[in-house]
């Protein structure tokens, strides 16, 4: 399946050199998800697993703004009343997307700039690597909406990136995590100007496109899936995910390469 050429309706789309960049499209609301551009995301993470033209994907921001999270007036106005079948539905769909980006395969590097709150900080977190401006502000606010903070893989990932009571303390209070924090915590993985911070996303992309994308996959999913193995078990499946690698053109590109004292180039088989 080839993505180069999809046209979606809800967000910007661009593929390059393999790399993906994608924008949600309403800078003038800061970029806030609605129903169908939570579907539409959903969608495309689920083909991206069976892409062939797609190794790495940026989710950058536009007009200065990462992701407000849900519109109110487009979806949390029209949830209130709605009976539990329904809401269901809902919170299903978007805890989908989450699992879309956790599964679909290719390393995800979130660029975030100005606001990422709500959904919008669940899409930096759920991306694999996350690159931020020192005016990045990143909120799980759900409780300011009186919702609890278990959304969308909350109380599961955020732990795991910055530790239980940190975590803790920005599910229950909603408030926003300054850059500087998020950099101390390892939420952020670096932080770089405004202007630098497209560059260096496109830069650490460009690092990832060249390596040995097929084994990038099985890294991705290994660092996902370990979470709920015992150590041995871990061990057990590092050990079969990386017979799988030595079977690859790539991994005797790299022995070729070494023997002949020259830089390997990786072709993702």
């Amino acid at each position: 399946m080839n993505l180069a050429d999809r046209k979606p309706q809800h967000f910007l789309w661009q593929v390059s050199n393999r790399i993906a960049t994608l924008r949600l499209n309403r800078p003038e609301r800061k970029n806030p998800l609605t129903f169908d551009s939570y579907r539409e995301l959903r969608d495309l993470f689920r083909d991206l697993v069976y892409a062939d033209d797609v190794d790495v994907v940026i989710f950058a921001p536009n007009g200065g703004n990462f992701c407000s999270g849900g519109d109110v007036h487009d979806i949390i106005g029209p949830l209130i009343g709605l009976p539990m079948k329904e809401l269901l539905a809902f919170t299903r769909m978007t805890g989908d997307l989450v699992k879309a980006m956790i599964g679909c395969g290719k390393p995800i590097i979130a660029a975030v700039d100005g606001v990422a709150v709500g959904a919008g900080a669940i899409i930096a977190m759920a991306s694999d690597l996350r690159l931020a401006t020192p005016q990045a502000k990143c909120a799980f606010l759900f409780t300011r909406v009186g919702l609890a903070g278990c959304d969308m893989g909350a109380c599961a990932i955020l732990p795991r990136l910055i530790g239980q009571g940190r975590a803790a303390e920005l599910l229950y209070t909603g408030r926003t995590m300054s850059a500087d924090e998020g950099e101390r915590w390892g939420f952020w993985n670096a932080l770089h100007n405004a202007d630098d911070l497209e560059p260096q996303a496109r830069a650490l992309a460009e690092r990832l496109a060249q390596g040995p994308t097929f084994a990038h996959s099985i890294t991705k999913t290994q660092l996902n899936h370990e979470w709920n193995m015992t150590l041995d078990q871990a061990i057990e499946a590092e050990a079969q995910a990386q017979a799988i690698c030595m079977q690859t053109a790539d991994f005797e590109r790299a022995y070729r390469a070494f023997v002949a004292k020259d830089r390997p180039e990786f072709k993702g088989n």
